[in-house]
């Protein structure tokens, strides 16, 4: 009794599929439509209506008739055995409720049915990585690689220089980034996706640190845009495209001391006149210095610190604004890491080794602070006993960095680099106290340097800039300070209406250095091992392979995972001796027709030969599979013949039933099928019509006639047949009567190409034509005209989004579609390269069946 009470409280009565609410005679009355479901008065109206008098039944999203000239909803049947249903067992209850419906059940199932479905393309990435991800590719013929080597020095070396190139006539710089290596395999992955796959296999501190950066740095002011990553198709090389302008600081440095500074031989005058020079130049200095710090605080804004910059690392734009370039830090750190990496190789003593690699480091002339330098020794396992695993590179660091730039551009270019940098080789021979009496006797020479430059004149600019290169970073002045000061040598504290302004803003607490990162630390080689390696990873993860659930509950390896890793079976099926014009699927057998008169039977087991079936005495046109009590085969010629072929547990030799359609010499017979069920076969004529005969007793059940040219593709799908021509039209007919639907697409003369194929899935039709475009509709509204501009596209196939088309062009192309109820988007996914023009393309369980113009059909499966 207890159970019957809650079955009884747990029942859910029959409501309408629009507004989930439960039918009444008063408000939501429940009207039949003509594919037997119901929903409400008050909803059918307000349901889309792309056509006159067709409406989309909510339920089973057929096109129906809709009496709109003729009462509307009102004129439709009640659907009376619902109501009394609802009646009976509201009086049932002896306590009626007025029940608060929920969705019903049944979609709940249908998720879950398609949950446990077969999907022909793995799942490498989530949606939402590629929604992350897919506005940084740039587009493949976006970039025009110029030239190798815009970086100094190691040049050789792909990983730690640049490539210049041209993005739309603008002159950018290509940083490596990795290779997107993909093994040798049958299955072309298109370009977006190996992009895509490429990222999603870095490694996940790496992946997070090149997003930060795209994003931080984007639109960031005084830093020069980055545009995204671009892969050279070629050989797989994955690039940082960044902006590059006209000239680097150390061109327009040497410019500038050109101007102001008086030379004697080899040795600068430092008297009198020359500080009266230096006066004339001091704006120039000033103007620079504050752009500088400009480019410098909008790098720390988004918590980002380069951790050593050179004078290379900022350009000039046409308006002689500073700007820093991310690629030229990278690049840089990477040549800090490179060198460091040998430097404690050699032990950190002195040496040839060290003298060498010393020479190679004061060439670019990088200003490497040694919170950085002790941090990346540290990390190289050199244990040193001052403090180099309790420093920590921040925003102060990079002042150090700024303070030598700045000197540098007041003294051209010197610095005493070679005199800091044989303190390095001293790190591993000094204790802590006679190394930081090394380096405050450098910093004294910094000084007096200033001294003799500046003179009493900027005794506030020489105080600073020794204050830059303090050995504690706490003493370091922030930069907005340094701005501050140099904005002072152009205008006077008193009349500086913007002196109380706080330029700098809040920094942020998390910082990620540039230069300890794992853009700076890449791997430079065996890019191929390690992209083989994570490969591998993945596979046996489960994770890009996609593993995926079939109806047994069975795992399934992908197919197109298998052509791309190299683990698939192809089988080349031969035994046509003409161009392969149909393929279906059914009964555990493959159907394929062929030009030559025949029709051959496969097992799919082990895709050998059974049977052929012979009796046509034209080209077979095409073969469809009829699943009923006892299945069939149907096959129809370019004479107008139909042959129905048993298909039972022994083939039968000779056709079940065959007839002829009314012959007309002006046309050519039959040159489309298509089945319904086990109640109609549909045939598309060259007399312009569509006949549906019937499989009770094959007779003609009636012709549809509207199209002006052969029908050439027949496709049923939801209780709508298809009929595509050569007409450039795709007429819609309803299942249940015959009537005429819609008909989408062109037939004005100018405009008309012919439909080679039609595919359906669900709210999605495909028809590809004779010009090579592929166009997408979506509840019967055209979304997307995908142009191949590579010949006509003779087949296609549609399997819930992906959309799988070959022709003229001699390959198979994927795409994946997505979208919503109203609008597609497709992208590329790969292609599978063909000997021969593909006339026939179906998809089946895992196995993807490609007919070509050569007479074979060959057959790709996964192999575990």
């Amino acid at each position: 009794m207890e159970e019957e009470e809650e079955e009884e409280e747990e029942m859910q009565y029959p409501e309408c599929p629009v507004c989930l609410q439960v039918y009444n005679n008063e408000t939501t009355i429940p009207r039949v439509l003509s594919c037997g479901h119901s929903a409400c008065q008050t909803c059918l109206p307000q349901l889309p209506q792309r056509f006159p008098n067709i409406i989309r039944c909510p339920s089973c999203n057929q096109l129906v008739h809709y009496p709109n000239n003729h009462g509307g909803s009102s004129s439709l049947p009640k659907n009376i055995d619902l109501l009394s249903f609802i009646s009976q067992q509201q009086q049932h209850q002896q306590n009626p409720q007025n029940p608060n419906p929920q969705y019903p059940n049944s979609s709940e199932k249908s998720v879950k049915q398609l949950s446990q479905g077969h999907e022909f393309l793995p799942k490498f990435w989530s949606e939402e990585f590629y929604t992350i991800w897919k506005d940084w590719v740039l587009e493949i013929d976006s970039i025009e690689i110029e030239m190798i080597g815009v970086g100094d020095g190691d040049d050789h070396d792909p990983h730690i220089s640049l490539l210049r190139g041209r993005k739309d006539g603008e002159i950018v710089s290509l940083l490596y980034v990795g290779s997107a290596v993909l093994n040798d395999s049958v299955f072309d992955f298109s370009y977006v996706v190996r992009i895509m796959q490429f990222l999603y296999q870095l490694n996940g501190s790496l992946r997070d640190e090149l997003c930060l950066i795209l994003r931080s740095l984007k639109l960031r002011f005084r830093v020069c845009k980055v545009y995204g990553l671009w892969m050279n198709s070629e050989n797989g090389s994955v690039f940082l495209v960044c902006e590059m302008l006209n000239s680097d600081l150390k061109e327009k440095l040497s410019e500038w001391r050109n101007r102001i500074v008086c030379e004697n031989g080899n040795e600068v005058i430092r008297d009198g006149k020359q500080r009266k020079e230096l006066n004339w130049g001091m704006p120039g200095f000033a103007v620079v210095g504050m752009e500088l710090c400009e480019a410098l605080a909008s790098l720390h804004a988004d918590g980002l610190v380069s951790g050593c910059l050179a004078l290379s690392c900022f350009h000039f734009d046409g308006f002689g604004r500073v700007f820093v370039n991310s690629n030229e830090v990278l690049v840089l750190g990477r040549r800090i890491r490179k060198w460091v990496r040998e430097f404690a190789a050699s032990g950190c003593q002195r040496s040839e080794e060290t003298e060498r690699i010393m020479d190679d480091i004061i060439k670019i002339q990088p200003t490497v602070n040694l919170e950085l330098l002790f941090s990346l020794l540290h990390k190289e396992g050199v244990a040193l006993d001052f403090g180099s695993s309790e420093c920590s590179v921040g925003y102060f660091s990079d002042v150090w960095s700024l303070g030598c730039i700045l000197v540098s551009f007041l003294d051209g270019g010197g610095l005493n680099h070679e005199y800091f940098y044989q303190l390095i080789p001293q790190i591993g021979e000094k204790t802590c106290d006679e190394f930081l009496g090394l380096y405050t006797d450098w910093v004294e020479r910094v000084n007096l340097l200033l001294e003799n430059l500046l003179g009493p004149d900027y005794v506030a600019l020489h105080q600073i800039l020794c204050r830059c290169l303090e050995y504690d970073p706490g003493n370091r002045p922030l930069v907005t300070d340094v701005w501050k000061c140099i904005r002072d040598l152009l205008v006077r504290p008193q009349d500086d209406i913007l002196g109380s302004l706080d330029t700098g803003g809040s920094l942020k607490n998390m910082i990620h250095c540039i230069s300890l990162g794992h853009m700076c630390d890449m791997p430079t080689e065996n890019d191929r091992e390690f992209q083989n390696q994570n490969d591998h990873n993945l596979e046996g993860s489960g994770v890009a392979i996609g593993f995926q659930q079939d109806g047994d509950g069975k795992n399934e390896k992908n197919l197109v995972e298998g052509l791309r890793i190299g683990k698939f079976e192809c089988v080349d099926l031969m035994g046509h001796a003409d161009c392969i014009s149909g393929l279906a699927v059914g009964g555990g057998f493959l159907f394929s027709s062929s030009f030559d008169k025949t029709v051959n039977v496969w097992s799919l087991q082990d895709c050998s030969h059974v049977q052929s079936f012979k009796g046509h005495e034209h080209r077979v046109m095409g073969v469809v599979f009829v699943d009923a009590a006892e299945p069939l085969c149907v096959s129809g010629d370019s004479g107008g013949g139909i042959f129905v072929w048993g298909v039972g547990a022994s083939l039968q030799q000779d056709p079940l039933k065959s007839w002829y359609e009314q012959k007309d010499w002006r046309y050519s017979g039959i040159h489309a099928l298509a089945v319904s069920g086990t109640e109609h076969i549909y045939t598309g004529s060259g007399d312009k019509s569509v006949k549906a005969w019937s499989l009770q007793d094959y007779t003609l059940v009636c012709t549809m006639n509207g199209h002006k040219s052969v029908v050439s593709s027949l496709v049923v799908c939801d209780g709508v047949l298809y009929s595509g021509s050569w007409d450039g039209t795709i007429r819609l007919w309803s299942i249940n009567d015959h009537s005429p639907l819609t008909v989408l697409g062109d037939d004005t003369p100018g405009n008309l190409t012919s439909v080679l194929s039609l595919s359906v899935y669900h709210h999605t039709l495909a028809a590809a034509y004779e010009n090579g475009c592929v166009k997408l509709w979506r509840n019967d509204m055209l979304s997307r005209s995908i142009e191949t501009q590579s010949g006509a596209i003779f087949a296609l196939d549609i399997k819930e989004e992906w959309l799988f088309m070959g022709g003229w062009n001699k390959t198979v192309d994927v795409k994946e579609l997505s979208g919503n109820e109203l609008h597609v988007d497709s992208r590329s996914v790969g292609s599978v390269a063909c000997n021969s023009v593909v006339t026939a393309v179906l998809y089946w369980e895992g196995k993807l069946f490609i007919g070509l113009a050569d007479t074979s059909v060959k057959v790709y499966s996964y192999r575990s």
